[in-house]
């Protein structure tokens, strides 16, 4: 299954009338420029689930730096990817792999 596919199916399993009222997932553009993804994993089966974070740099656009962090902000604990501009997928498979391990 494509990564596009396996992350619409993983948001879809998260939905339970109330984890998509206050969590989900946000893909954005930042101005390195570059992509920043956050997934909430607050009441998922990966919430407790350890992650080493990631810091790859292969070259000014080709980076990937992933994180798991709890936001006291939002009380709830998120997966967080940074990449350059072609590294959206990447950042997205390292996530899928992180929960399917």
């Amino acid at each position: 299954m494509g990564t596009l596919k396996w992350i619409q199916k993983w948001y879809l399993e998260q939905c339970n009338d109330d984890w998509e009222q206050g969590y989900g997932i946000r893909i954005n553009t930042i101005d390195n420029p570059g992509w920043s993804v956050m997934i909430s994993v607050e009441d998922t089966d990966v919430k407790d689930k350890p992650f080493e974070s990631i810091d790859i740099e292969r070259s000014e656009t080709d980076w990937v730096y992933c994180k798991t962090n709890y936001d006291q902000k939002q009380d709830s604990f998120h997966f967080v990817g940074y990449g350059g501009p072609k590294n959206l997928e990447e950042i997205l498979d390292i996530f899928k792999e992180w929960v399917e391990r």
